[in-house]
């Protein structure tokens, strides 16, 4: 450092560090000006005021030009406080999702919108979906994705029916404790939680609890709040769960896999909000289903390889008419502005006999 003296001591450190805390302040001051200026303009415009695809682009370009000692992947969620901050001059932002406090659906809102904005916790996805369609919430944050149990059935499924489309996702790492009220395993009688993460402890709660049983609640952090008022229950729910309700945590990370991830969906109202542009790491999602002939599903894929699109989620899921047909929910690399993508979807379309763009959006940037 240019401006460091030869021989520092603790002190004239902390004077430095001070003065540039000061500098920082007074120039993320400017940027906050520099914000209200471009809500304005927005506002005359009639234009939103969160661009995902801009955000991205904004963090991305930082983190091509950070030489350090910042670590590049502190840039995303420094720069997304900032940014929130900002965006919170302009309007409040307000979001739902999966209730109450404690969730690892609020922990993946707040990492995603940053801590300025008006939470609006809900008692199940589908009230996440409805808040979000009527209009309630600006945008919603849903699960629909566990590295460990694969997908969020009932979050797929509300995307059939819905009118929500996807305009964001971001992946949370799931690190699941086990929660009491006494800071003991003896005379736990049952264990609450959400079914996916008792069935991402399945392991773990046959060892050690094998006799105990496992109560599938709405969320993990109703599990916690009910623990807090029966010291006959334990949870299993994070760090900020425990905080919250005041519990001991008798086990950390009694998840299976150690790498265990969960990955939401942002989604809003296309009445309220456009499509985000490109930003060129783009993921594009759609639900599709084929007539029941021998190849249908060869064809479906058919336009993918022809125009070189690469497909990076297939899943299929019953489409409950009795007729052993099926919805396939599919992500593709790309983005509909694209030439070869625009191609391969339209040729799509015209072989389907359901097609749904479900949205397109910047892929997760950390």
């Amino acid at each position: 450092m240019a401006d460091l003296p030869p021989t520092a001591d603790l002190n004239t450190l902390r004077t430095l560090i001070d003065r540039v805390d000061r500098e920082l302040l007074a120039l993320l001051n400017r940027r906050a000006s520099l914000a209200q200026a471009v809500g304005e303009l927005k506002k005359k415009e009639g234009s939103v005021v969160f661009r995902p695809e801009r955000e991205a682009q904004v963090i991305d370009g930082l983190k091509a030009v950070n030489t350090g000692p910042l670590m590049t992947e502190s840039v995303a969620p420094i720069w997304r406080e900032i940014m929130s901050a900002c965006r919170a001059l302009e309007t409040p932002t307000r979001v739902a999702y999966l209730g109450p406090a404690g969730t690892f659906s609020e922990l993946a809102a707040l990492g995603y919108f940053g801590n300025s904005i008006v939470r609006i916790p809900c008692v199940s996805i589908d009230e996440v979906f409805r808040t979000t369609s009527a209009g309630a919430a600006d945008f919603g944050v849903v699960p629909v994705e566990n590295s460990t149990e694969g997908v969020v059935a009932r979050s797929l499924d509300l995307f059939l029916t819905e009118p929500l489309f996807i305009i964001g996702e971001t992946s949370l790492f799931v690190r699941h404790n086990l929660l009491r009220k006494h800071n003991t395993l003896q005379g736990i009688e049952a264990v609450c939680a959400h079914p996916q993460a008792l069935a991402q402890c399945h392991g773990w709660l046959s060892n050690h609890l094998p006799n105990v049983e496992r109560r599938p609640v709405a969320s993990n952090a109703e599990g916690a709040r009910l623990a807090a008022e029966d010291s006959r229950l334990a949870a299993i729910a994070s760090d900020r769960a425990a905080s919250e309700y005041g519990l001991h945590v008798l086990s950390p990370g009694i998840q299976d896999d150690p790498h265990n991830r969960t990955r939401f969906a942002i989604v809003t109202h296309p009445t309220r909000h456009p499509q985000p542009k490109s930003s060129g790491h783009d993921c594009t999602s759609l639900v599709v289903s084929v007539t029941n002939r021998p190849g249908a599903v060869h064809d479906m894929l058919v336009p993918l390889k022809q125009h070189d699109v690469s497909m990076t989620r297939f899943e299929s899921r019953p489409a409950r008419s009795g007729q052993w047909e099926y919805y396939f929910y599919i992500d593709l690399q790309g983005h509909p502005d694209d030439a070869k993508v625009a191609a391969a979807l339209k040729e799509l379309r015209a072989v389907c006999a359901f097609f749904k763009l479900l949205g397109t959006y910047p892929i997760d940037v950390h």
